[in-house]
């Protein structure tokens, strides 16, 4: 039997990729399902099928005997010498049949078992291809959409885009272009799960790398990405270069490049602002387009108190909370905004707590006899240790300082120092 085999499978490989070898190997299954249907599953029979020249040999092979026992395994040893004169008792021979003998039903086994082997094949190239491209973003056309999920053609593969990876103010229609970020694959009975994303922080990532060449190139780089989806996005950049401004390289001339980002998102806001290691910097940066004033930073908890002047407080927050919210993610950071006034508020409540508490006659130090010439009411003999060692050895030295000269000396902070200063106006009363 021939055919043209070598141009239809190329032609199979052009369209579909799958090489040439796997669907030979469909055939020769085939064919062999197709003979053990039509002549019985005991046969032992052998398929080879030459892709130059397209030729199909199907050989039934059967052991040469003096007594036929079994048809479909054994030979007369008369036959087979007709065959292979040479052949000695109980050796093989192959029997070259033909597959125009197949009947109706052989050969419907046959095409069915090619069918499935090449959906097989077809399936195992697309989900090599997609397991690559897992954390890439692609674009697609909307084909449908079924119970809330919208299926997408990839161009020889289909995606879901699954109701929870969906911006819930976008609409779609069959026919659309919709570009999205390519979370997983998995294999299902039928055909690779593709499963397609929105919503996810690397879609903005990832079109910034696409929209802006020096990202790509890595003379900008993004540290980090907090997203609202739909509504707005932080992203931290910084520059490997010194030449390059991270920010207005994304945003670009008159915020051409940050208007076509804007515009792959359906209009979507971002910010972009300038990474900083410093933490208390980074903060005041991702807090734009609010300036604080201070930041105080509690390691240990890795959270930030922020001031912000009370003319910028709504600014700082934001609506419903969106400005802090997403800077505490880009930062990774827990922020608590306070307003200017309420912050001097509190720190005159600690520090009046402090001088009340420290005026109780219990707890008045006296003056240390030898150790420190120095005298102040409600002062612990350690930090007037500190003091005399610092050079404030009077209270007029002290009197002449400022709260931020005291709080130079290790182990004196703003409040402690402004104690200080207040308890050495009473003393030179």
């Amino acid at each position: 039997m021939k055919v043209d085999l070598y141009d239809i499978l190329s032609q199979i490989e052009s369209e579909k990729g799958i090489k040439k070898q796997v669907i030979v190997k469909a055939i020769e299954d085939a064919m062999m399902s197709a003979y053990k249907k039509n002549y019985g599953v005991n046969a032992n029979v052998k398929i080879n099928v030459n892709i130059s020249t397209g030729e199909i040999k199907i050989f039934s092979r059967k052991k040469a005997v003096e007594d036929v026992k079994d048809s479909l395994l054994e030979i007369s040893l008369k036959e087979a010498k007709e065959i292979n004169p040479e052949i000695q008792p109980e050796e093989e021979v192959d029997i070259k049949s033909e597959p125009k003998d197949f009947g109706r039903i052989a050969a419907q086994t046959a095409k069915q078992v090619i069918i499935q082997r090449l959906r097989e094949a077809e399936k195992e190239i697309t989900y090599a291809k997609f397991k690559e491209r897992v954390g890439e973003i692609i674009t697609g056309t909307v084909q449908r959409m079924a119970k809330g999920n919208i299926y997408i053609n990839l161009g020889g593969a289909e995606g879901v885009l699954p109701i929870r990876e969906q911006i819930s103010t976008e609409r779609y229609a069959p026919g659309d272009r919709i570009k999205t970020f390519i979370v997983d694959i998995k294999i299902t009975a039928k055909r690779p799960h593709i499963i397609l994303s929105r919503t996810h922080p690397n879609l903005v990532k990832k079109v910034f790398e696409q929209e802006i060449p020096e990202i790509y190139e890595g003379l900008v780089e993004i540290k980090s990405v907090a997203r609202d989806p739909g509504y707005r996005s932080k992203i931290a950049v910084t520059s490997n270069d010194s030449t390059i401004d991270p920010v207005g390289t994304c945003v670009g001339v008159r915020g051409i490049r940050i208007h076509a980002i804007m515009h792959e998102l359906n209009g979507e806001k971002i910010d972009v602002v300038v990474y900083d290691p410093d933490p208390a910097n980074f903060i005041k940066n991702a807090l734009n387009p609010a300036k604080p004033i201070s930041v105080i930073l509690n390691k240990e908890e890795k959270q930030a108190e922020v001031i912000i002047p009370d003319k910028q407080l709504s600014l700082a927050i934001g609506k419903s909370g969106q400005n802090v919210r997403l800077s505490a993610k880009l930062t990774g950071w827990r922020i608590d905004i306070r307003g200017e006034e309420e912050s001097k508020e509190e720190r005159k409540k600690e520090v009046a707590e402090k001088l009340e508490a420290i005026t109780k006659p219990e707890k008045v130090v006296e003056k240390p006899k030898e150790e420190v010439p120095l005298i102040l009411t409600g002062i612990d003999k350690a930090t007037i240790k500190k003091l005399v060692e610092a050079g404030y050895k009077d209270l007029d030295s002290i009197l002449e300082a400022s709260v931020e000269d005291l709080t130079k000396i290790k182990g004196i902070g703003e409040v402690t120092a402004e104690i200080i200063k207040v308890s050495a106006e009473s003393s030179s009363e």
